[in-house]
């Protein structure tokens, strides 16, 4: 199985996962973000993504101090300074995080803050659950949920709807 804990298997992969990986190192991105743990997660690593998806970076940090890792993205200029960042607070499964959204290039960028490890954190969970579905059920079935993508539904629904799952978002973190 890749090792999507790490950037390197992109350099390998496919045209858009390549030309994800020349940005992202760049711009020093994981570098920048190193202290926080950072995973690529999301659709472009399992090779489903379609035309607007974007590099989800999901993080490990502590929102009790979310102050210090906003200030410490602004000090270590995570992104050029003409670059439009928007930041917001939500909540998710009663629980707090911070999302950063940016372009880099062509590439839109979410870094995503939860105070739970990356590995622990559902995007990374998922994508994992997603990854071996796809080795499994082959090219055919990768084709039907990046077509259900391009008519606007949503990863986990689209695996949902395919596997006849009842709730895609609790059922593909029962599959890992």
């Amino acid at each position: 199985m890749i090792d999507f804990t790490k950037i390197d298997y992109l350099k390998n992969g496919n045209e858009r996962q390549k030309r994800a990986y020349e940005v992202l190192t760049r711009y020093h991105i994981f570098e920048k973000l190193k202290d926080y743990s950072p995973i690529l997660a999301g659709t472009i690593p399992i090779e489903i993504d379609i035309e607007d998806s974007d590099l989800d970076i999901i993080c490990e940090v502590d929102l009790n101090f979310e102050e210090d890792f906003l200030e410490e993205l602004s000090f270590k200029k995570i992104v050029p300074a003409e670059t439009q960042v928007t930041v917001e607070n939500i909540m998710i499964e009663n629980e707090k995080a911070i999302v950063m959204n940016f372009r880099l290039e062509e590439f839109s960028i979410e870094i995503f803050g939860q105070s739970r490890p990356a590995t622990k954190q559902n995007a990374y969970l998922h994508m994992i659950a997603e990854y071996k579905i796809l080795q499994e059920k082959g090219e055919d079935f990768k084709q039907r949920i990046i077509e259900l993508k391009k008519q606007g539904i949503k990863t986990e629904p689209a695996f949902g709807i395919l596997l006849n799952l009842e709730s895609p978002y609790e059922d593909l973190l029962k599959m890992i």
